[in-house]
């Protein structure tokens, strides 16, 4: 048995998830696996999927030790990323479900070939990679103003960034939500 009380903190400058493997087997969310529709969830949905999705993208990579050009450090901020990398995850979830037919982590690693492919697509099609960022080059289509140009960022510590990044995340979720609750009337909770 464990004494929590004398166990050593770990230093400051680590953040949670420094440690891919640290807890992996257990999940951060006590529900079964279902399809995450990023555009609909709350500020508190999105904190706790984000992190879920983040701690296992980084499990991913060490253990199929894939590169820059399938999973980039700033994979969070583009979302064909992490659309299509909440999907394999979603796969992977139902592939290795206690429950599952005995065949599916095979089908998963099928599917997992495909998945790659995409993602180096979409990696090279918005233009991130390991040591800088731009956000995903947008074409304009006639009639509509002018997309703003991109400038490549550098890549200082990628944790912070995460962090910082689902912390806005939250925050502008939680603003659009009061805006909306704002909206409704309290006697008959109908929109305004």
């Amino acid at each position: 048995m464990t004494d929590h009380a004398t166990s050593p903190e770990p230093p400051e400058d680590e953040l949670p998830g420094d440690d891919p493997a640290q807890g992996f087997g257990e999940p951060t969310l006590a529900e079964p696996p279902h399809p995450i529709n990023w555009n609909l969830l709350t500020a508190d949905e999105a904190e706790a999927e984000w992190l879920e999705l983040n701690k296992w993208v980084d499990w991913l990579r060490h253990t199929y030790g894939l590169p820059a050009s399938v999973i980039p450090p700033f994979w969070h901020r583009h979302p064909e990323l992490v659309w299509e990398l909440s999907a394999l995850h979603l796969h992977w979830l139902c592939a290795y479900d206690p429950e599952q037919n005995g065949s599916a982590p095979l089908g998963w690693h099928r599917d997992f070939a495909d998945a790659r492919q995409r993602l180096r697509d979409w990696v090279a099609a918005s233009g991130t990679r390991l040591d800088r960022d731009r956000p995903t080059r947008q074409t304009s289509w006639p009639g509509e103003e002018a997309a703003e140009p991109v400038e490549d960022r550098l890549i200082e510590n990628r944790d912070q960034d995460f962090v910082q990044f689902v912390l806005d995340d939250a925050a502008a979720r939680r603003q659009a939500e009061d805006a909306f609750y704002a909206g409704l009337d309290s006697e008959t909770g109908e929109l305004r």
